[in-house]
């Protein structure tokens, strides 16, 4: 199958270039500050989450989660189509026996899959913290921490697709790279946009009043139309 030929190269190119670091860095980064935090205040947070200190936990990582996610996307998109425009190898790549839609496609999916691998490293990280800030091994909840890695990360979908098309349309990253930014900027104040707003989905798919269907189902939906208008836009584009 081309796509998976293709993937299997992506995979390859991207060993050397530092993308694997961002995805190990964002997490652990993310749980540092909160391991950082806790342990500055920890008599104060655990009286203040007495009555349940892992939701304490988990609402501690997850007042970040947004913007990480948001930021994580632009740099991943951003660190897939250097490794092209940066050896100026599109024409070489595009000379080969696979299709464009192919290429695409397997970049799309390199981004997922290093996204969903920062993700179960949250998750994961949240349990070992929790465990080392001394919380009860007997009331870990599971799902919710799940929940908190990857349902906002289905919500944030649309912004990945976004910033994908133009990392790869763009040999100069300022554009995709600064909407980026504006939009983890702009996620700090998801709770006054209407339920409608994407920026707003990935609070609302967790701290939302209704059922998380909407961001996360909006998310997949809006991210799949953006993917098929951005792998059409890249069929049809002379790339240098």
């Amino acid at each position: 199958m081309m796509v998976a030929r293709a993937l299997s190269a992506d995979f390859l190119k991207m060993r050397r270039k530092g993308i694997w670091l961002l995805v190990i860095l964002g997490s652990v980064g993310l749980l540092a500050m909160q391991g950082l935090n806790f342990g500055l205040r920890y008599d104060y947070l655990l009286q203040r989450y007495q009555d349940d200190p892992w939701a304490g936990l988990i609402g501690e990582i997850f007042s970040f989660v947004p913007i990480a996610l948001f930021l994580g996307t632009t740099l991943i998109a951003s660190q897939i189509a250097n490794v092209e425009h940066g050896s100026n190898s599109w024409k070489q790549l595009l000379a080969l026996p696979i299709s464009r839609g192919a290429v695409f496609t397997a970049k799309y999916l390199l981004g997922i899959i290093a996204l969903a691998a920062s993700c179960l490293i949250l998750s994961c990280g949240t349990v070992v913290l929790g465990l080392a800030l001394k919380f009860s091994p007997d009331h870990i909840p599971y799902l919710t921490i799940l929940k908190l890695s990857f349902v906002p990360f289905l919500a944030a979908l649309p912004l990945f697709a976004l910033e994908l098309w133009l990392s790869l349309t763009f040999k100069n990253q300022a554009l995709p790279i600064t909407l980026g930014i504006t939009a983890s900027i702009a996620s700090l104040f998801a709770g006054n946009y209407p339920e409608w707003f994407p920026l707003a989905w990935p609070l609302l798919s967790f701290y939302g009043k209704a059922s998380p269907a909407l961001p996360v189902g909006g998310g997949i939906i809006l991210a799949f139309i953006i993917y098929l208008a951005g792998m059409g836009q890249f069929r049809g584009k002379d790339v240098d």
